[in-house]
């Protein structure tokens, strides 16, 4: 179950009339008030004589304490909030919905127990079997102001607390380690415009990669420049070191003004600040290896990365109980391997992967952990691997190394767990059967992952025998042969006969 706060409005007739409303996709099915400051049959609008609802009444009620308040009120007083069950969940009954409204209002200090003549006047709308609308005035019957403070933290331990009552599915808590998601209006703008994902993704799967491969500042904005991304530098008045914007080439603009859309380094995810990339670049002086490879190096860079995330999995495993500070460190460390593996073997499972497992990498929203000696033995595996790009390479030595980062993950799925983090655990979880997915993708035969996947080939790939020899068993059996030619010399064709009438 998740509760979503959305943006606040200035009027509340509008809000009202869309929760009645038929909805954009006619979705509203049997609109009705289960909750609110009073009880739901004396807030019900009324019908009027051409069937529509009127809203007048309690519209008036709820601006009402606004209105008093005057000047001091807020200029965007209404408060929306929608909760929503997962799919596999049961429905729940009004009088359910109804207790967990009552919560989320207690929670967030909105609507205390107890004082519902002195809070702020609300009501909660069902107009679906699967969620529910609350609607709230940001002033108080008292004459104050409310304090919202976390309202969308608070919001979360009622849902939970609501999971655990009615046997529902249960949703990891929030942490603040998790990247920011796109929003609604970049995917649609991603959507219309053709493109695979919204730029902030493709963004942060270039910052991360970048970051992985440098060892230095200078060295990190030298590959964003070489990979098309556009930097500006943005100096604080507090603190003279600076911290940084990013924008990807070509530019991602507004939709009103045609002008580039930035994004500050903590709005793609919260490791990927200036400050924390110099912490992980810190311990590690050593510049990232240049130069073109042999296949023979390339081979002995997969195997020297191989030994290190074995290596790095062992130590998890031995630190989850006795240190968890040094294996937090191998497992944000083993983000930037698998950025670094991707990219330089090119594969796309592997990819998905490196994507999955950032939500399993961070562990502390604002202090890192400390740099451990296995975390940077990952870090320096990762900037090599990103310099030994795969051009032939033998498939084994690739074999092994995702072979050994699939149980790198397995243990940051046993360090996850023990450690009670949920969200992290299912996100390592992913990125575990995406390593397992990366391997089938080597152990196919070579010419059939060179080869398009078309119609004709997947067809001949999935028949038990080839074409040629289903036309010439086929020919065979239409056109046998001539039993004469059976006693026809073996080492030349047969006697030419004579041509004309015999006697």
């Amino acid at each position: 179950m998740i509760g979503k706060v959305g943006p606040r409005g200035s009027g509340v007739s509008g809000l009202l009339y869309y929760l009645f409303g038929p909805g954009r996709c006619e979705a509203h099915t049997d609109p009705h008030l289960i909750a609110g400051w009073r009880h739901p049959a004396e807030l019900e609008p009324s019908l009027r004589h051409d069937g529509r609802r009127d809203f007048r009444y309690l519209s008036g009620l709820l601006q009402q304490p606004h209105d008093a308040l005057g000047d001091r009120g807020f200029s965007r007083p209404v408060w929306h909030c929608s909760v929503r069950a997962a799919p596999g969940d049961r429905m729940l009954s009004d009088d359910e919905w109804a207790q967990l409204a009552c919560e989320i209002m207690h929670r967030t200090g909105l609507a205390p127990y107890g004082q519902e003549d002195e809070a702020v006047r609300w009501v909660a709308v069902r107009h679906a079997a699967d969620h529910i609308h609350l609607v709230a005035m940001l002033a108080r019957q008292d004459g104050t102001r409310p304090r919202l403070w976390n309202d969308y933290y608070r919001i979360g331990e009622a849902c939970r607390a609501a999971e655990h009552r009615f046997g529902l599915r249960r949703t990891a808590p929030r942490d603040r380690t998790a990247a920011h998601r796109p929003t609604r209006a970049e995917s649609e703008k991603a959507r219309r415009r053709g493109r695979g994902e919204p730029p902030r993704v493709t963004l942060r799967r270039t910052v991360a990669t970048a970051a992985a491969a440098s060892s230095s500042e200078r060295e990190f904005f030298a590959r964003l420049d070489a990979a098309g991304v556009s930097v500006r530098k943005r100096f604080s008045t507090c603190n003279p070191r600076r911290d940084h914007r990013l924008r990807r080439r070509p530019p991602h603009r507004h939709h009103q003004r045609w002008r580039p859309v930035w994004y500050g380094g903590g709005k793609l995810a919260p490791d990927l600040t200036l400050p924390k990339l110099r912490h992980r670049w810190a311990p590690v002086g050593a510049a990232s290896p240049t130069g073109v490879f042999t296949p023979a190096e390339r081979s002995a860079v997969y195997e020297h990365a191989a030994r290190t995330a074995r290596d790095a999995a062992q130590q998890i495993r031995h630190h989850a109980a006795t240190d968890p500070g040094a294996a937090s460190d191998a497992a944000w460390a083993a983000a930037d391997t698998l950025h670094a593996a991707a990219s330089a073997l090119g594969n796309p499972e592997l990819r998905r992967a490196a994507d999955a497992y950032d939500r399993a990498a961070p562990m502390r929203p604002r202090a890192p952990a400390r740099p451990t000696l296995t975390g940077n033995s990952l870090r320096t595996a990762g900037r090599i691997l990103s310099a030994a790009i795969a051009t032939g390479d033998p498939v084994l030595a690739q074999l092994r190394l995702i072979l050994q980062l699939a149980a790198l993950t397995e243990a940051v799925i046993d360090l996850r767990t023990a450690r009670r983090h949920a969200a992290q655990a299912a996100a390592a979880r992913t990125a575990a059967e995406r390593l397992y997915a990366a391997r089938r993708w080597y152990t196919a035969p070579p010419a059939s992952r060179a080869r398009a996947r078309t119609h004709g080939n997947q067809a001949t790939r999935d028949f038990p025998i080839s074409i040629q020899q289903v036309l010439a068993e086929a020919s065979a059996k239409a056109y046998p042969p001539d039993p004469a030619a059976a006693s026809y010399p073996s080492h030349g064709p047969a006697t030419p006969r004579q041509r004309g009438p015999t006697r």
